[in-house]
């Protein structure tokens, strides 16, 4: 698994497997966000399954699907729900992680500055600045 440390309760990484969920659960998490819409392409794990998995190792599990870059704001209503609701780390997955640290930059869960939310993901690998206007 390729996990990316965004903060100390929050990380992201890509697709995941639903053997990987007692890894995860090891390692501290306590709730996951997929941000993959099902089906999205073949040989990607059913949300059912990641779903039971999920909940056979302890964990919450969220499915907020976003799809073709258009992060709608029930989307990123939702993450921040789930963010601020966890009672521990959370990590959140898509393809390759960037549909997921875009949610976080945008849903912004910590209150903080555009350039902090923009430094967080550049440390975790992702360059968003293309998003800083929409961060404003």
């Amino acid at each position: 698994m390729d996990i990316r440390t965004v903060s100390a309760d929050f990380a992201v990484a890509p697709q995941i497997a639903p053997s990987d969920m007692a890894a995860i659960k090891a390692l501290g998490f306590t709730a996951l966000i997929c941000n993959r819409p099902d089906g999205e392409e073949a040989g990607q794990p059913p949300v059912a399954e990641l779903q039971s998995a999920a909940d056979a190792a302890g964990l919450v599990f969220h499915h907020i699907p976003v799809a073709g870059g258009a992060f709608s704001d029930d989307a990123i209503a939702a993450f921040r729900t789930a963010r601020q609701g966890a009672d521990g780390p959370v990590l959140a997955f898509c393809r390759t992680g960037t549909r997921s640290i875009t949610l976080d930059t945008l849903a912004n869960p910590d209150g903080l500055s555009v350039e902090e939310r923009l430094h967080r993901a550049e440390a975790a690998g992702y360059d968003l600045t293309p998003w800083r206007d929409a961060l404003a």
